[in-house]
């Protein structure tokens, strides 16, 4: 600046001593019609006065714009340390679980920079977690609204509206994902998991084919391996509900060919014949099922068929055959002895169950029989022991049905847990302790498999 002004100071010095030699004038016209007389050393002062003046007044101009510059950098990184500040103690806080601490920071982030992408997504879970939902879906949708082609975004807001119970539209973020990346493990056992709540056993059938074509664990293969085993149950027996018998039976062998002891699938298979009249086919498949799983679910089924078409000798007959295999089985002799007093053979079934008493120390349903029976029989004082003993025991235990996994209790045979939601976990065998101090309870295969995991 000084330099300047040096050489504006050495120009007019110059041009005064130019004036001394150049004493003429020249017209300077302001308009057409009006003029003034102006020295020719004059009119060059005038014109280096007016740049000088303009050249100051740019490079003041230009000096303000960097001071305002330079003012907002500094401001703006002042700014970006206090934001990263604030992040650092808010993830903490997220971490620790102390959301009130964590939301609150989050906010002061937000008032400071309104599209910081993280906050908005950390906040918008801690929202999620409190069951917020609409304000969850509010900031990751402005999250996204930055990055509409970004995966952890899409995946957290199928996560509000699926938590929100908005199924079909968590779906579409799913599959949008999908779109972007067919290949994300998340994304399709989530919209598995949602097909599956919603019963569309089709989609998840096909959802779950791509998981299996992914590069699994071992251990995740073989939960993927029996998750596709219920679905295919499923799908047959939505099928076989729409009546289309045909379609149902291919799933059902499917999933015996992949598995061939799963209980459900044999039961499906059977019960598609039974649909159709077919009952002679229906009940020498469910013999051949009880004879290559030896479960007894299977045993009570037939007993049911044989029963209801009036041909018991026939479920007699493969219960002594079944006995004549396994003298010691005691739950075998247990269900014998009820099929005994449910055809009202009350000598046969008093014969079987009295056979079972000194065998066990608890079994609370044999003496509830036995009670009956002795009821039967006009044995009251023996009828009241058998109930007492019933009545002492803590456990109430419903027969024929319950879950291994969740020990939860049904009167009604399903392929899948109405509680864990596990497939093929339901067992025949009672609730009983033998002598020995045993607790009898015999394991489905399948039971301490889990369907789904929450992601």
């Amino acid at each position: 600046m000084s330099l300047f002004i040096f050489l504006f100071f050495a120009l007019m010095a110059v041009a005064g001593y130019f004036s001394t030699l150049n004493t003429g004038s020249v017209l300077f016209y302001l308009s057409k019609d009006k003029a003034v007389e102006l020295s020719i050393t004059a009119l060059i002062l005038y014109s280096t006065t007016l740049g000088g003046v303009l050249v100051i007044t740019s490079f003041g101009i230009r000096e303000i714009k960097g001071l305002f510059t330079n003012w907002k950098e500094t401001r703006k990184k002042k700014r970006n340390v206090q934001v990263e500040t604030y992040y650092t103690d808010a993830v903490n806080a997220y971490l620790a679980k102390r959301y009130r601490d964590a939301t609150s920071l989050f906010k002061k982030i937000l008032a400071l920079n309104p599209d910081h992408y993280n906050a908005l997504l950390r906040l918008g879970k801690i929202y999620r977690i409190e069951n917020n939902f609409n304000e969850a879906i509010r900031l990751h949708r402005k999250a996204r609204s930055h990055d509409d082609q970004n995966i952890e975004v899409l995946l957290a807001l199928s996560h509000d509206l699926e938590d929100a119970e908005r199924f079909e539209e968590a779906m579409q973020f799913l599959k949008e994902v999908l779109e972007l990346d067919g290949t994300n493990l998340t994304a399709l056992t989530r919209l598995r998991d949602l097909s599956m709540q919603l019963q569309l056993w089709d989609a998840a059938h096909t959802l779950q084919e791509k998981v299996l074509k992914l590069h699994l664990s071992e251990e995740e293969k073989k939960k993927a391996e029996f998750c596709l085993l219920g679905i295919k149950y499923e799908l047959g027996k939505h099928l076989l509900q729409k009546g289309d018998g045909s379609a149902a039976r291919r799933h059902f062998k499917s999933a015996i060919k992949q598995e061939r002891t799963f209980l459900p699938a044999h039961i499906g298979l059977g019960d598609s014949y039974f649909s159709e009249g077919k009952t002679k086919v229906a009940a020498a498949l469910l013999e051949k099922s009880f004879e290559m799983t030896n479960d007894l679910i299977l045993l009570l089924r037939l007993e049911d068929f044989f029963i209801e078409i009036g041909d018991p000798e026939r479920i007699l007959k493969l219960y002594h055959s079944t006995i004549e295999r396994d003298r010691e089985n005691i739950v075998i002799k247990f269900y014998l002895g009820k099929l005994y007093y449910r055809l009202e053979m009350i000598d046969d079934a008093f014969d079987t169950l009295s056979d079972l008493e000194s065998l066990v120390e608890s079994f609370p349903d044999l003496y509830k029989i036995l009670g009956n029976i002795h009821v039967r029989r006009g044995d009251l004082l023996y009828a009241i022991e058998a109930f007492k003993k019933a009545l002492k025991l803590k456990n109430q235990v419903l027969i024929p049905f319950y879950c291994v996994k969740c020990s939860f209790h049904t009167d009604e045979w399903a392929g899948r847990c109405g509680q864990c939601g596990r497939w093929a976990s339901y067992v025949a065998t009672p609730i009983m302790v033998d002598k020995t101090g045993r607790r009898a309870l015999v394991e489905s295969p399948y039971a301490t498999t889990p369907v789904k995991e929450k992601v």
